[in-house]
C-alpha cells in the first residue's frame, strides 16, 4: 500500500493556497492527497478526495452536512472528517490549514488519530491558546504569521516551511530499541519523590511514561490507555479531580479513569495532591473562595487548600469511578499525608479532611477480590510508601488476590 500525506482544508476558500503546499509536499517526494472540506452546495474542483466523499462518513450521511446553515454545516463536517481519517489505512500523516474555523474543522480528527502519528495545523491562531485544539494528543500548531487566505512573499516561505516539516515528519523513523511493556504514572510537584522512587524501583522491567497531572496530562495518558500504548497505570496523583470539582485551572474531564474501566488495565491509583486546588495568580482566584486557606507556589501558582467536605466530595467521586473499573484495581490511602504540604507542621496538614476523603472511599467503594482499598501508615512520599505502590502493582500483574 502507498502511503500518502492528507492534506485537509476548505477549498472553497483556500484552494490557491491547498494547492502550493500540495505542490510543495510532492516536491519532497511524498505522496500527497488534497481532502476537501467545503460545506458549499457546490464545492470546486481540484480534490482528490471531495467534500461529498469525506461528508458521507457523517452518522446521519451527507444531507446532515449540506444543510445551507454554516455554523451546523462545519459542525458536521467536524464529524464526518474526524471518522473519515480513522478509517485511512494509507494516511502517513495529516496538515491541515485554516483560520479560527478551519483550525476547528480540522483538529478534532488530528487528536482521533494516534499519538505518534504526524500532525500539522497550520493556523491563524496558533500563537494563542491552542489548548482547545491540540487536545491530550501530540498535534503540532505552526503560526501562519498571515492570515491563510492568500499568498505572498511570508505564506509561501511559512507554507513550505510546513511541506517540508510534515514530508519529513511522516519520513521520520524511531531508532530501534529494548521494547518494555508500557506504565502510565502521574505526578505533581508535591508528589515527586513518591513518583521518582516508584520509577526508580520499575524503570529496569518498564518503560516509565510520567504525565504531569496538570489537566492533559491526565487525558493524555488515558488516551495512550485507550489506545493500546500503555499496559497499566500507577495512578499516584489524582489532584485533576479537586480542579474539576471546585474550578481550578489543571482540572480533569469528567472521562478520568475512563479508560481504566473501557480496557481493563492493571489499574494501581492513590489521593495524590488532593488536598490542593490550584489557580493562577492570587488575583485569579474566585471570590467565593476569598476566606480559604491558600499557599502562594510562586507568583502565578495560588493552591488552596480542600475541606473537609470537598474531600468527602471527592471520595465519592473517586469511589463511583473505581466501582467501573472491572480490572484489577488497588488504590492506596497514605495515612501520613497526600503530598509535600500535607504533612506535620507543613501548610496543608489536616488531619481531619484526610479522614473524610478516606473514609468517604471506604464507604463509596465495592471492594472484590479485584478491587481493593490499601490503607498504608506512611506519608506518600516516604520510600516504604513507593514500596507498598510497586508490590500493589505486581498483586495486579501477576494474578495476586
Amino acid at each position: 500500500m502507498v502511503r500518502r500525506i492528507y492534506l485537509a482544508g476548505t477549498c472553497d476558500t483556500k484552494l490557491p493556497e491547498l494547492d502550493y503546499v500540495r505542490d510543495r509536499i510532492r516536491s519532497t517526494g511524498a505522496e500527497v492527497a488534497l481532502v476537501d472540506l467545503s460545506t458549499t452546495q457546490t464545492p470546486p474542483d481540484g480534490a482528490d478526495i471531495a467534500a461529498r466523499e469525506v461528508a458521507a462518513y457523517h452518522p446521519e450521511g451527507s444531507a446532515r452536512v449540506f444543510t445551507g446553515d454554516r455554523g451546523t454545516a462545519v459542525a458536521a463536517m467536524a464529524e464526518a472528517f474526524e471518522r473519515f481519517v480513522t478509517t485511512r489505512e494509507d494516511l502517513s500523516g495529516l496538515i491541515g490549514l485554516g483560520g479560527s474555523g478551519g483550525t476547528a474543522l480540522i483538529t478534532p480528527a488530528m487528536r482521533a488519530l494516534g499519538v505518534g502519528v504526524p500532525k500539522l495545523m497550520v493556523s491563524t491562531v496558533a500563537s494563542g491558546n491552542v489548548a482547545p485544539y491540540v487536545g491530550p494528543t501530540d498535534v503540532t500548531m505552526m503560526y501562519s504569521v498571515t492570515d491563510v487566505g492568500g499568498l505572498n512573499r511570508i505564506s509561501r516561505r511559512v507554507m513550505a516551511n510546513a511541506a517540508g516539516a510534515i514530508a519529513g515528519m511522516a519520513r521520520a523513523e524511531v531508532p530501534p530499541a529494548d521494547v518494555k511493556p508500557a506504565l502510565g504514572l502521574t505526578m505533581f510537584g508535591v508528589t515527586t519523590i513518591c513518583v521518582s522512587q516508584t520509577v526508580e524501583r520499575l524503570s529496569e522491567e518498564y518503560d516509565c511514561l510520567v504525565f504531569h497531572a496538570t489537566g492533559t496530562g491526565g487525558q493524555s495518558m488515558e488516551k495512550l490507555v485507550d489506545s493500546g500504548l500503555v499496559e497499566g497505570v500507577i495512578d499516584t496523583t489524582t489532584t485533576e479531580i479537586c480542579d474539576l470539582l471546585f474550578g481550578g485551572v489543571f482540572a480533569a474531564t469528567e472521562d478520568r479513569l475512563g479508560a481504566i474501566a473501557r480496557t481493563k488495565v492493571p489499574y494501581v491509583g492513590s489521593v495524590g495532591a488532593l488536598d490542593m486546588v490550584n489557580f493562577g495568580a492570587p488575583d485569579t482566584v474566585p471570590e467565593r473562595y476569598a476566606d480559604r486557606l491558600f499557599y502562594e507556589h510562586n507568583p502565578q501558582v495560588t493552591l488552596m487548600r480542600t475541606t473537609a467536605e470537598e474531600n468527602a466530595e471527592m471520595g465519592r467521586w473517586l469511589g463511583q469511578k473505581l466501582n467501573a473499573c472491572d480490572g484489577p484495581v488497588r488504590f492506596l490511602l497514605p495515612e501520613g499525608g497526600v503530598s509535600a504540604l500535607d504533612a506535620p507542621g507543613a501548610a496543608f496538614h489536616d488531619d481531619a479532611a484526610r479522614a473524610a476523603l478516606f473514609d468517604a472511599l471506604e464507604s463509596t467503594v465495592e471492594q472484590s477480590d479485584t478491587r481493593r482499598l490499601v490503607r498504608v501508615p506512611h506519608h506518600i512520599n516516604d520510600p516504604a510508601f513507593a514500596d507498598a505502590l510497586v508490590s500493589a502493582w505486581r498483586e495486579t500483574t501477576t494474578g495476586g488476590q
